[in-house]
């Protein structure tokens, strides 16, 4: 009798970890949101019913892909050894004019420091073009809203 075949197990990837934050109402459309020990404020602009003390959502959406581009940039000049004195990302947006209300176009301009070469420029393009926020555009999460009991 031939001896049972041992047991073959897939590994399982490690869980994922979640990343929590939290927004709570500070007044009117203000809200503040905690991130670890951070805090930022969001707020709409006067012309739509706002008092404009903060970026709005949207406007942060857009500084995120651009602060992810911008870090990723940073880090690949670090890398080489290359200044980044000098070093910006300016971001565009649009919004779309059906519905649903979303941002349709994003516009990223990376101003890499004076005098990087050809070669390094593109280099950089596609180092920040993989930067983690522009990947979850390219591949966006699943979302999914509850409303508490």
């Amino acid at each position: 009798m031939a001896a049972p075949a041992p047991e073959t197990t897939t590994p399982r990837p490690p869980e994922a970890t979640a990343h929590i934050l939290e927004v709570t109402h500070v007044d009117g459309d203000a809200f503040a949101v905690d991130i670890r020990d951070h805090r930022l404020l969001i707020d709409q602009p006067r012309e739509a019913g706002g008092t404009d003390t903060a970026p709005t959502p949207t406007e942060l959406f857009a500084a995120s892909l651009a602060g992810c581009v911008a870090f990723y940039a940073g880090r690949y000049l670090h890398r080489h050894g290359l200044d980044s004195e000098g070093l910006r990302v300016r971001a565009e947006f649009t919004m779309a004019s059906d519905r649903p209300p979303r941002v349709d176009a994003v516009r990223l301009v990376v101003a890499p420091p004076p005098g990087l070469s050809e070669q390094r420029r593109a280099a950089l393009r596609v180092v920040v073009s993989h930067c983690p926020v522009h990947n979850t555009l390219l591949e966006p999460p699943e979302v999914h809203i509850e409303v508490a009991p």
